[in-house]
């Protein structure tokens, strides 16, 4: 069985930090199609169109039958361990720094036999599920699990390189003045973080909610203004060092279109807050993630941005809304790009309107707070990069697979 993770000891200031490394990433274009599953925690593996073979690894052409049409699908993901084997020593610095690794082959129930990285709990002959995770580098990699869960299993040594557990880790979220902010700071409490930062502006102005936020055991004030780039900067310099999961939970939810809205001053307010904020936190405590990527137990782990799943696909009567989440989503996609050198997850968010007083004309479904909260902590504990929370969200993101020009006719009916 694994061993419970000790809480790590406070840190020597006068010790060194160790520089992140990265495990080799290269991967050819068409493995990159693991690397899209990985991101949203889903286990597919090319199946020929022609002859239905499962194929692994990923290749140009059906062995079979030459077919090059190999679409990637969700298949089953069970199999069972036929060897294993440790590595003590490897030439990768990556993992020379690392206790030693044990791979095997598993005989997938889908067809192909893999090799993969074997969870603690995990022996010859057992029966495993498989997942593919996105390793430090950002590159998809197979890990065999126990087919059920065991005790302190999310504290094996060689899983949690893979995920951003925000056991015994240290959050920031960026506003606790809205419900969502709220709900992330109880949820991130009971995911065991042992230190929850909460951004307010304004500290001395009281707000719904503010004597259950004290009561959570672990949970911080700090002050914290997004759209003031001396209030960031400050933070930072007073607790970057400290802060392993920045979750941006601020929000400025306005209806509203191009034509139809008021004005050019919801837009900036909008851009200010949503956009220029992510710039904000991204200038402030990239560089200090970046470089704790590889600081021990509690080491920097993600950046989480929370977005309208409207950032894929603009609704009109969100319009400038959309435009700016879609900007934000943008602005994501460069982070990730950087703090990846890092080690460093960017993990987007993606929901439709949310039971909050902004969309309170709106019909259900909507998706509580609590509910996305939920979500980000499962999604950092299986380290995966996207999430779809909600029935809109997820409606959204399989239409646009289909018919985008379609989708885009539709939501402005």
């Amino acid at each position: 069985m694994t061993a419970p993770l000790d809480r790590p000891k406070r840190k020597n200031p006068l010790a060194r930090t160790r520089l992140p490394l990265l495990p080799p990433a290269a991967r050819s274009r068409t493995a990159h199609g693991l690397t899209a599953a990985a991101a949203e925690g889903r286990f597919a593996l090319q199946v020929c169109a022609e002859c239905q073979a499962v194929l692994y690894p990923p290749r140009e052409a059906c062995p079979s039958c030459l077919s090059a049409r190999l679409p990637f699908k969700d298949v089953e993901a069970g199999g069972t361990v036929l060897t294993e084997t440790t590595v003590h020593i490897s030439p990768e610095p990556y993992f020379r720094e690392r206790p030693a690794s044990r791979i095997g082959l598993v005989k997938l129930d889908a067809g192909p036999t893999a090799v993969a990285h074997l969870h603690g709990d995990v022996g010859v002959k057992a029966r495993v599920r498989l997942e593919l995770k996105l390793d430090r580098s950002g590159a998809p990699v197979m890990v065999a699990l126990p087919q059920e869960d065991t005790p302190n299993m999310a504290d094996d040594p060689a899983l949690r390189e893979m995920t951003c557990d925000p056991k015994f880790r240290r959050v920031l979220i960026t506003d606790g003045r809205n419900a969502l902010g709220q709900a992330m700071a109880k949820a991130m409490v009971d995911a065991g973080a042992s230190l929850v930062f909460v951004g307010l502006d304004n500290t001395w102005k009281p707000f719904a909610g503010e004597d259950k936020l004290k009561a959570l055991k672990g949970v911080e004030f700090v002050p914290l203004d997004l759209t003031d780039s001396n209030s960031v900067t400050e933070l930072a310099l007073q607790i970057g060092a400290r802060v392993d999961i920045v979750i941006n939970t601020a929000e400025h939810v306005r209806a509203g279109g191009m034509v139809g809205g008021h004005g050019l001053n919801d837009a900036r307010d909008t851009m200010e807050l949503r956009y220029f904020g992510l710039m904000r936190l991204a200038q402030a405590f990239g560089p200090v993630l970046r470089m704790r990527g590889a600081d021990g137990v509690n080491s920097a782990a993600a950046f989480v941005n929370l977005l309208s799943v409207h950032a894929l696909a603009n609704w009109p009567a969100y319009g400038v809304f959309s435009a700016v989440e879609a900007a934000c989503l943008s602005a994501a996609q460069s982070l990730r790009a950087e703090l990846r050198g890092g080690g460093v997850k960017v993990v987007n968010a993606f929901a439709g309107p949310l039971e909050t007083e902004w969309y309170q004309t709106l019909p259900p479904p909507k998706v509580a707070p609590s509910a996305l909260a939920k979500a980000v902590v499962d999604a950092l504990r299986k380290g995966t990069e996207d999430v779809f929370v909600g029935d809109v969200a997820q409606d959204i993101r399989a239409r646009l697979a289909v018919n985008p020009k379609a989708l885009e006719r539709e939501l402005g009916e």
